[in-house]
């Protein structure tokens, strides 16, 4: 069951609700990347005792937050409704990310980092699920893909932000900017954002005489139909990810360390941040006309060769901004994609237990990302490029699982709860998928 309009054009209050939705992902992409551009002056200039491995566990906690919060916010959005999670999730991500700038030693900063992660890491899968349901079915694919364009603007917002405040204010002004979210977004989101899934799923539950404690959770993505398609999903997120995090947290450092100064390896950083806008844009019309798992594919295998490219230590620096441009439209683009394809293939009442799912497997790869990137920038007499090849190969593993995702579609046969119809859910360029359409 779905609330969306069927009209062509949006309400007013229905679009600046997927903008807020939107603009909260933009926070989220900030807060995300933020760490990559101070963590070259949380090392040098606080006096923590930092050095590249210990930075990069510092990185992990709010990867470790995100997997946390991605699980278990997708599920209760399911069950709680959409909106309080999502509020929840931002009050979160906001407040923690503030006291971040107050920090007095490593470990307070790495438990902050840790708290907002979890804020940070339900937010995603919540605002598109709730995205999801404000539209007609037939522009799901191609919203969540744009609403993932979020992601890679707040990289670019941090990288721009790092390059202006970082040598006049220092690194704390970094974590600041979160108050505008904390003090602006968060309020308009009370006021302005609806609560679609308790009214809906109550009408399909009462349909159906199910009650609603036997909503359906994770028990129903492990097992048919779902079993096969929620694994290879929740896998290549965790490979996309691992290559996408591991970049945007350590690609400052990687640079600094070939030779460049910070305000080159904070433009190589936005680099890959507007090649990640690209990708949102081009990944949200090719995945419209060819297929959202098609186009990842594609996405990924891009991907993989630009980074694994970028071994070979190119003389020329436009060359570099191309080949970080091309990492970024194809490892956000990947990302992206199956996001948008989550979103279609699953029905309403378990999609965002779904993306939480996915989102929140995939952020072990993001976790393990710093980790195994700082310990190799710690390995002397290694190159640091080496990095590239790690994540350009787990790029190339996340197109191979997403190809097992194209050659076994998935058919509905029996529904969920006894709420849901029949539906092919293989999906085929801009075909509409039956469970998602409004009865």
């Amino acid at each position: 069951m779905s609330d969306a309009p069927t009209s062509r054009l949006l309400p007013p209050r229905t679009l600046i609700a997927v903008v807020v939705c939107w603009l909260l992902v933009v926070f989220d992409g900030y807060d995300l990347i933020v760490y990559g551009t101070v963590q070259n002056e949380l090392i040098t200039t606080t006096g923590w005792g930092l050095n590249p491995a210990t930075a990069g566990t510092i990185g992990s906690l709010a990867f470790v937050g995100m997997m946390i919060g991605a699980i278990f916010a997708g599920r209760m959005s399911d069950t709680w409704g959409r909106k309080r999670t999502v509020l929840g999730c931002a009050l979160v991500f906001s407040l923690f990310t503030v006291l971040c700038a107050f920090a007095p030693n490593a470990p307070v900063f790495g438990i902050l980092r840790l708290l907002a992660g979890i804020g940070l890491g339900g937010l995603v899968p919540t605002a598109n699920a709730l995205a999801a349901e404000l539209i007609p079915p037939r522009w799901r694919s191609m919203t969540a893909t744009l609403m993932m364009s979020g992601v890679p603007i707040g990289g670019s917002v941090a990288a721009l932000t790092g390059l202006a405040l970082i040598p006049t204010l220092g690194w704390p002004s970094m974590f600041l900017i979160a108050v505008v979210a904390l003090v602006i977004l968060v309020p308009i989101g009370f006021a302005v954002l609806p609560e679609t899934l308790p009214s809906a799923d109550r009408r399909a539950a009462a349909a159906a005489g199910v009650p609603e404690r036997n909503a359906p959770g994770f028990g129903h993505l492990l097992r048919a139909p779902y079993l096969k398609m929620s694994i290879l999903f929740a896998v290549a997120t965790l490979f996309t990810l691992f290559a996408w995090y591991g970049l945007g947290t350590q690609l400052p450092k990687i640079m600094a360390s070939t030779g460049f100064d910070l305000g080159p390896a904070l433009l190589f950083t936005l680099a890959l941040n507007l090649g990640a806008v690209a990708g949102s844009l081009l990944t949200a019309w090719a995945g419209d006309r060819f297929g959202s798992v098609p186009t990842a594919i594609v996405a990924a295998l891009l991907a993989g060769v630009a980074l694994i490219l970028l071994l070979t230590h190119p003389a020329s620096t436009g060359i570099v901004y191309l080949l970080l441009v091309l990492a970024g439209i194809g490892t956000h683009g990947t990302q992206c994609l199956i996001i948008a394809a989550i979103a279609s293939r699953y029905p309403d009442r378990l999609r965002g237990t779904a993306l939480g799912w996915a989102l929140g497997v995939g952020r072990i790869g993001a976790v393990l990302a710093p980790q195994i990137s700082g310990l190799l920038l710690a390995t002397r007499g290694l190159d640091p490029a080496v990095n590239f090849l790690v994540f350009g190969l787990a790029a190339l593993v996340a197109a191979v699982l997403l190809l097992g995702v194209r050659r076994h579609p998935v058919r509905s046969t029996g529904g969920i709860s006894g709420t849901e119809n029949t539906a092919n859910v293989e999906e085929t360029g801009t075909a509409r998928n039956p469970a998602l359409e409004v009865k």
